[in-house]
Order: structure tokens, then sequence, then C-alpha cells
């Protein structure tokens, strides 16, 4: 009977423990909407009207902070499709977050190109750094259609 109890008491004070536990992750103000005329546009606008097509050039986008760091990308626009995505800035306080981020990022940017949008799946392992990635990807989209 005791040894019942002992178990029991154990059993409830764990499970009382686990849910106090809270991560201790950064509390992180909302981004600021992009501002329009927020990408550098380094070519023409090509017959472009009313911000419907991307135009040509490059663009740049928000920086997003995330719990690990910040994240901002620059995309090339040609003829209305993404042609390329560069990292501006990504998280490296330690060598943990180069490691995630040395992994992360070019699966990322390859899949940025091929869906040729912000519309791509986060990278197991690297959920924070892949979600202000696309958030600075997405940004950068909106100013080259703005």
């Amino acid at each position: 009977m005791r040894r019942a109890v002992f178990a029991t008491s154990a059993t409830i004070a764990g499970v009382v423990m686990l849910l106090s536990l809270k991560p201790h992750h950064q509390a992180t103000p909302a981004a600021p909407p992009p501002t329009a005329g927020g990408g550098t546009s380094s070519g023409t606008g090509a017959g472009t009207s009313g911000g419907a097509t991307p135009a040509s050039g490059t663009y740049r986008g928000q920086t997003v902070d995330t719990r690990y760091g910040p994240v901002q990308v620059e995309i090339t626009m040609s003829g209305g499709h993404l042609t390329g995505v560069r990292v501006l800035r990504s998280p490296s306080e330690n060598d943990r977050d180069r490691e995630i981020a040395s992994f992360a990022l070019p699966k990322l940017t390859k899949k940025a190109l091929a869906a040729g949008s912000a519309h791509i799946d986060t990278v197991s392992g690297a959920t924070y750094t892949s979600e202000g990635y696309i958030t600075s990807l997405q940004s950068a989209l909106d100013s080259a259609r703005a």
C-alpha cells in the first residue's frame, strides 16, 4: 500500500513539474509591414503597370528577428520570375546557430527558387530560421509587386 501511495505521489509531482515547465524564448515584437518602395530596383520596369507583375531588379526583404537571431534575404526578379535569392543576415551568435544556418539556408533557397514563391516548407530542425527566411522572402516579393 505504501508503495502505491509513493508511486502515485511521485507521478503527480512529475506531471505538475512538466506542466509548469515553460520554454525560455524571447518575446519579439511584431515586425513592421514592408513599406512601399522598400525594394531597390536595379533593373527596368519593362512595361509593368499597377504592380500586378513584378518588375525586374533586386529587392530586399525585411529583417526578421527569430529566437536565434535575425534573418534577411534579397531576391532577384527577372521577367516577373524569381531568379535568385541571397541571404544577407542569418543567425550566427554561436557555432550551433551557424551550423543550422549552413544546412538550412541552402535548402530553403533551393525550395524558393523551385517554387518561385514563399510558399515553401520549413526545414526540419531549423523551424525558427525557416520561418524567418520565409517571412523575409515574402516581404521582398511583396516589395517587387508594389
